[in-house]
């Protein structure tokens, strides 16, 4: 079992969800994040004064998958959050060691 942990821009989110929903993917979690990388962050006018805004707005996506699509599950989070643009964001695939439903305590791949 795998967790894939994507950071992405907001407005991609129903993309992704979408791709995912393709592939069969049932579950995700979805957290509003803030952040910053190679793309650092702007300035902004606002009532005439300037101001940076150094965190800028993202959404994690955590989806636990088996480990037969998590090939799959990357690549459809990457077509739907890709815009090609700086700031498209990041994937991580850590592996998780148990997973149970708490309403059932069904455990590993079940309770996915």
């Amino acid at each position: 079992m795998k967790l894939i942990t994507a950071i992405i821009k907001p407005f991609k989110l129903d993309d992704v969800r979408e791709a995912l929903s393709e592939i069969g993917v049932a579950g995700l979690t979805v957290t509003e994040v803030k952040g910053f990388g190679r793309q650092k962050g702007h300035t902004e006018l606002y009532r005439g004064a300037e101001y940076v805004i150094d965190f800028l707005p993202k959404v994690k996506v955590e989806i636990a998958v088996s480990e037969e699509i998590v090939d799959a599950t990357v690549s459809a989070v990457v077509e739907g959050a890709r815009t090609g643009k700086i700031g498209d964001g990041k994937i991580f695939v850590t592996s998780l060691e148990q997973v149970i439903r708490i309403r059932t305590g069904e455990s590993g791949a079940e309770a996915i």
